[in-house]
């Protein structure tokens, strides 16, 4: 992956009207998003505010209208975008044969993964997982990874090809403490070295107002967007968190 030693401005990334409909059911409507390269976007609200559901249709894995647009400005001209994802969880079967080098060779190639013992498919994914200080991690049983070392399989599995946007749904799930303060540092990290914008699904405000560039609130549709302060002092923040949350992260 191509290293910058700050976010390079020059690819943009827009969700036009997105909305989402189960029959009758208004999922969420008119959900405008513009996120750039180098920058992370989390994503907040209430369960059931269509936060996975937003995921999922950026990911097009449901129906849904409006569309996404990538606008690579060295060129000036659209181009297809590239997008990697990290779930909330992984369902491994439990004594799974499967492992770390099988899963990502795997997610190379729609072949089986013994075909794929080749010294430059085994550099590709020992590139990846060295980014996430994983590399030690190759040759253990999927099933058998503790939810942080799973976590940081999936994050080297999600940014192997490149992505322009990264999309994480609440990929915390499960973790301790101090492997979700280490992971909050490294898509810090991550953020600042590579060409890639970040749009992560978060129910930790605390994490949210120490580490996220732009907020979104939704509630059915974008109630509120923009700088940390700007959104948890908004009216809308306080109606749906309460008065209490804005209280406790003071950001004036």
């Amino acid at each position: 992956m191509k290293l910058i030693k700050s976010p390079c401005g020059l690819h943009c990334i827009k969700l036009i009207d997105f909305g989402v409909k189960f029959g009758d059911e208004v999922i969420f409507e008119h959900v405008n998003l513009h996120v750039h390269c180098g920058s992370l976007t989390m994503v907040i609200g209430e369960n059931g505010a269509g936060k996975s559901t937003l995921v999922k249709a950026v990911l097009d894995e449901i129906p849904h209208t409006g569309h996404l647009e990538f606008k690579d400005l060295e060129e000036g001209k659209l181009k297809r975008i590239r997008i990697g994802y990290v779930p909330q969880k992984l369902n491994v079967e439990k004594n799974s044969p499967v492992s770390v080098y099988d899963m990502m060779a795997c997610y190379c190639s729609k072949a089986p993964a013994f075909l794929y013992k080749s010294k430059a498919v085994k550099a590709k994914i020992l590139d990846a997982l060295s980014m996430f200080e994983a590399e030690e991690l190759l040759d253990l049983k999927v099933c058998n990874l503790s939810g942080g070392q799973l976590q940081r399989v999936l994050l080297a599995m999600a940014v192997m090809d490149k992505p322009n946007l990264l999309v994480l749904d609440e990929p915390m799930s499960g973790i301790d403490a101090k492997g979700t303060a280490q992971f909050y540092k490294l898509l810090d990290e991550m953020k600042h070295k590579f060409d890639m914008a970040i749009i992560l699904i978060s129910h930790d405000l605390d994490y949210v107002a120490k580490y996220a560039d732009n907020v979104v609130l939704l509630d059915r549709g974008v109630v509120e967007c923009g700088k940390v302060g700007q959104v948890f002092h908004s009216e809308g923040f306080k109606k749906i968190f309460g008065k209490g949350e804005i209280e406790s992260h003071d950001l004036s």
